[in-house]
């Protein structure tokens, strides 16, 4: 089993920053992307993610500049760095790790978190 754990939501003020983290652990065996998503009206829309390698992509076009990802591979951690928020960045944040277990190698699976939430008070 993977658990994925984030921290980090809370409320804050319009401009006010927070960082997010997300640790994922258990029986993995190989981790490939890991990344942010926000809770939309229908689906979980991405925000960033990051590979094994660093490279990042944002997916969606409102936080390039303002928020950072970044992670330590080591402790199959993530952050989300959030600076100059908005209200509309208000939601719940789910982080999710693209991860084979030792139990199936061969498989990558999509695991969740059970989201943290962020609210942006103007």
């Amino acid at each position: 089993q993977v658990q994925v754990v984030e921290s980090g939501g809370g409320l804050v003020q319009v401009g006010g920053s927070l960082r997010l983290s997300c640790q994922a652990s258990g029986t993995i065996f190989s981790v490939d992307n890991m990344g942010w998503y926000r809770q939309g009206p229908k689906m979980r829309d991405l925000v960033a993610y990051i590979t094994p390698d660093g490279t990042t992509n944002y997916g969606d076009e409102s936080v390039k500049g303002r928020f950072t990802i970044s992670g330590d591979n080591a402790k199959n951690t993530i952050y989300l760095q959030m600076n100059s928020l908005k209200p509309e960045d208000t939601g719940v944040y789910y982080c999710a790790i693209d991860a084979a277990t030792t139990i199936q190698v061969t498989r990558v699976y999509r695991h969740w978190g059970q989201g943290t939430q962020v609210t942006v008070s103007s």
